[in-house]
């Protein structure tokens, strides 16, 4: 049965179908099988065929990834979802999905880079144009948009600067121009805890479920979320033929198990972030720090306006410049220097020489992403433990 409860945190342990559990167990079973029997060739056919639900092979469908999907469509408010062994998985498919030879997609300037590399690099190699604009700025939209214009993308906050996307501006200036055009929009900083893009206007949320999703640094998967027609296309043209990026049934037990607790650690992740950034705006050696919940965020109206609260991501430059932040990351040692994000651990990283790597100096000005940025994922250690770390950091430069 379908829970009736309407508490994000009970509908994030409790959310979703009861799938076939014969021993009882309270969590949903690991079902590590590769295929699935039928009681005879007419059920399998039909199976094939479309016309019986049903299990067939693992790589269409499994009862505990199916529980994962129906947990997280649940919580984004869409009507379903599919889940993938990452979340690049997620959004090639998505994008694979919707973009053919000739059509054209808007993206913002401001992305992951491999989702950047995917589509700057990538897709277009396959006859597909895409348009780079600043996305914070709903007119560079209206500007760039075309009749073959088949798709909006863009993250909100967005990695690495934080910067914030009028979710409900973009999606009514695309569907104004072309209700066909889909808007997708990676959700990953803010998890659907803090905002939830469909309600919103976007007709595909994706998500890396690396992240907060999961919660604990020891899981690759993605999420794309949507109308439950679309998500069949994405589940058997984007996954099925087009990346093949299955994720297995391990892999959404401990999402599964992860996400029960997502409320209270996003609460916690939010608390600490707030009091990193109160610390690192009185810090001498700090020249600027970007924070959606600051109110000299640019974005901070569209961030009120749309999330619950502002996130635990942050990102900061230190006076010196690219020498003096790399100085202080050698210098950490209960923050932990590596990329990712959402984890227990205090994370923190130097976008241009990592997770940016394939953007050129040139795209990363363009982007705002300053080649002397730090990016901290806030984790779930006591905060004056985190802060006492950075202070030190800085006392070395």
């Amino acid at each position: 049965m379908k829970t009736a409860a309407t508490g994000f945190g009970t509908q994030a342990i409790h959310g979703g179908e009861r799938h076939q559990n014969p021993c009882g167990a309270l969590n949903v079973p690991i079902y590590q099988n590769a295929t699935f029997v039928f009681d005879n060739c007419h059920q399998g056919g039909k199976r094939f065929a479309g016309e019986e639900k049903g299990y067939i092979y693992s790589r269409l469908g499994n009862p505990s990834v199916a529980a994962l999907e129906e947990r997280v469509a649940l919580l984004e408010q869409t009507e379903a979802a599919v889940a993938f062994s990452s979340g690049m998985g997620a959004i090639t498919a998505v994008i694979w999905s919707i973009a053919a030879a000739g059509a054209h997609i808007v993206a913002d300037i401001t992305l992951y880079g491999c989702t950047f590399a995917f589509l700057e690099h990538g897709i277009t190699r396959y006859g597909v144009e895409v348009t780079f604009v600043d996305l914070s700025d709903p007119a560079n939209l209206q500007r760039a948009l075309r009749e073959n214009t088949a798709l909006v993308y863009m993250e909100t906050p967005a990695n690495p600067n934080l910067k914030v996307i009028d979710i409900p501006a973009i999606a009514a200036t695309a569907h104004k121009y072309n209700p066909k055009i889909m808007i997708v929009c990676d959700n990953t900083f803010a998890t659907p805890y803090l905002q939830r893009p469909a309600p919103l206007g976007c007709d595909v949320v994706v998500h890396s479920a690396t992240k907060y999703l999961n919660g604990h640094g020891d899981v690759i998967a993605g999420l794309a979320c949507g109308k439950a027609e679309f998500m069949q296309t994405v589940r058997f043209f984007g996954l099925k033929d087009m990346t093949g990026a299955v994720l297995g049934p391990f892999e959404a037990f401990l999402i599964l198990r992860g996400i029960k607790t997502l409320e209270v650690r996003m609460e916690r992740h939010c608390d600490n972030a707030e009091k990193i950034v109160e610390y690192l705006l009185r810090q001498p050696k700090v020249e600027r720090v970007y924070y959606p919940g600051l109110a000299e965020h640019p974005n901070h109206a569209a961030a009120q306006k749309q999330m619950r609260r502002f996130g635990g991501m942050l990102a900061f430059e230190v006076k010196g410049g690219r020498a003096a932040g790399e100085k202080l990351l050698d210098n950490l040692s209960l923050c932990v220097l590596a990329v990712s994000l959402g984890d227990a651990e205090t994370l923190v990283e130097h976008p241009a020489s990592m997770t940016h790597s394939t953007y050129t100096p040139e795209e990363l000005e363009a982007s705002c992403v300053p080649a002397g940025l730090v990016r901290l994922s806030a984790g779930l250690e006591n905060p004056e433990d985190i802060i006492a770390d950075l202070e030190q950091g800085f006392a070395k430069i």
